[in-house]
């Protein structure tokens, strides 16, 4: 393997977490959950993450007062 063929897998790598990254803020707002700490989450526990977020229960929305 020479240099640039390393970096080709490394941005792949980062390009692949990325999108995994997104995919778990929004199922975590699907959820009830904040989607950016999800994402962020995500940015470090990688698939970890993911397997937390199907395991975890859906939280009961939050009412609103608007009167």
């Amino acid at each position: 393997m020479n240099g640039s063929e390393i970096m080709q897998q490394g941005s792949q790598f980062f390009v692949g977490l990325g999108t995994l990254a997104l995919l778990n803020a929004g199922l975590a707002q699907s959820k009830n959950r904040r989607g950016l700490v999800w994402f962020i989450m995500s940015l470090f526990l990688g698939p970890i993450a993911t397997l937390l977020l199907v395991v975890m229960e859906k939280q009961p929305e939050l009412c609103s007062k608007n009167s």
